[in-house]
């Protein structure tokens, strides 16, 4: 694989301490579209550092993965393939943008952060500091990842364009920044179809969350509180498996949080590369927890009570609203408050926040579970929160429909009458809201 690389921010002159930041795009993406406002802003905050951008195969500026003449088929690579490209460009345009010695951090979204935990793993001495955005030790189904590479394959990326531009961006994001998002969209409707294929492959054979406690380098962690590819629990999981590793969550953007949240995403690395602790209230970051405040897929980590509660309250305060929690609580007496710490420790602090499942899958199936019990309160409080977790109006229908095969058409004509209320209820909150 023959990569691409190209300087997105260069100090203004040498200095004693520069140090290089190599930063990885998602898939579909160039290093120039998704990082380039972040490393200007980076330049600003930490002018000693030089950021390189290095493009996927078939995506920028770099080159296509050969495919073998009289075949369609895409060249099947791995993420450990991906990651030797990727250290092969950096030792050969080094010597170019840096003084010998200089310290290299490294950062990637998606597949680049995969890239950034492979190269962790694989050569892990190489670098200094690691900051992975929207992505995880495992992405989605490897089914799914084979089926897109040959839709893609076949038929090339635009078929893709749709998709991308609902799981990419936050809400309001395309309307706010429209030519940030048509850069994105064009540098996918431009790459190369079978190296797109190819790197599809790479994800469905990437797992490495049985190694993550191997990673010894500082990490850092960062969500999007909409992506609904990565979505938090993802990097939770990662900060909870690599020992002393941080983790930011930040409000309001999707899976492509270096375009979305530039100015964020800037000062995160700033601080972070110059190792100083990190710290909410920066322009739209949620929260910073440290690992082992947080659940691991097999259940807390060498967390205390108070600290699975703290998750649990953080967890609920996110799927069924500040308000709504906060009426609960305030009804909350000596006969109730047992039962309340229950659900909050173990309903929301050990299950919810479990990274096993995305959040708009346990909204389904707890919709299911309400309809088939007949929890009518429950349920028109679980519409809304399936709104908030990223299921559609259209996909809570569907979930209605399911149950009437399913749970009983008496039970979901029930169901229909609650969550049409509640989505009306929810409507008007908004509405309150703006």
């Amino acid at each position: 694989m023959d990569l691409t690389a190209s300087v997105l921010a260069a100090p203004a002159a040498p200095a004693a301490d520069a140090r290089v930041l190599v930063v990885l795009p998602s898939l579909g993406t160039s290093a120039a579209a998704l990082w380039q406002q972040a490393a200007t802003e980076l330049s600003a905050l930490s002018p000693e550092t030089a950021v390189i951008g290095i493009d996927l195969p078939g995506h920028g500026r770099s080159a296509p993965i050969g495919v073998p003449a009289g075949t369609s088929a895409a060249p099947r690579i791995t993420m450990s393939d991906l990651a030797e490209a990727v250290l092969d460009t950096l030792d050969r345009v080094l010597p170019d943008v840096a003084a010998p010695g200089a310290p290299v951090d490294l950062a990637g979204d998606s597949i680049g952060g995969a890239t950034a935990l492979q190269l962790a793993l694989d050569h892990g001495d190489r670098f200094g500091r690691i900051a992975v955005f929207c992505t995880g030790a495992k992405i989605g189904e490897a089914t799914a990842w084979e089926e897109r590479a040959q839709t893609v394959a076949t038929s090339g990326t635009p078929t893709q364009i749709i998709g991308s531009a609902q799981r990419w961006f936050g809400e309001g994001f395309m309307d706010r920044e429209p030519e940030a998002s048509a850069a994105l969209l064009h540098s996918l409707q431009d790459a190369d179809r079978f190296s797109y294929a190819s790197l599809c492959y790479a994800l469905a054979d990437f797992d490495v969350r049985a190694r993550l406690p191997e990673i010894t380098r500082p990490l850092l962690a960062v969500a999007g509180s909409q992506d609904q590819p990565t979505p938090a629990t993802k990097l939770a999981e990662i900060a909870n498996g690599v020992p002393g590793a941080l983790l930011e969550v930040i409000d309001g953007a999707a899976h492509l949080v270096p375009a979305e949240a530039p100015v964020v995403t800037a000062g995160l690395l700033a601080d972070f590369l110059q190792g100083k602790g990190l710290g909410a209230g920066a322009g739209g970051v949620a929260s910073t927890e440290a690992a082992t405040e947080l659940p691991t897929a097999s259940g807390p980590r060498e967390a205390s009570r108070d600290q699975v509660r703290e998750a649990g309250t953080t967890v609920r305060r996110q799927v069924l609203s500040d308000a709504h929690v906060d009426r609960a609580n305030a009804k909350v007496d000596d006969f109730t408050a047992d039962f309340q710490d229950l659900i909050t420790r173990y309903a929301w602090g050990e299950i919810w926040t479990r990274p096993g499942l995305e959040r708009r899958m346990r909204s389904a199936i707890t919709l299911t579970a309400m309809i088939a019990g007949g929890h009518e309160a429950e349920l028109a409080m679980h519409v809304k929160a399936a709104l908030r977790n990223g299921l559609t109006r259209d996909e809570i229908k569907e979930v209605l429909l399911q149950s009437a095969i399913y749970c009983s058409v008496p039970s979901a004509n029930t169901a229909f009458s609650v969550a049409s209320q509640a989505l009306a209820e929810y409507d008007a909150e908004e509405a309150d809201a703006d």
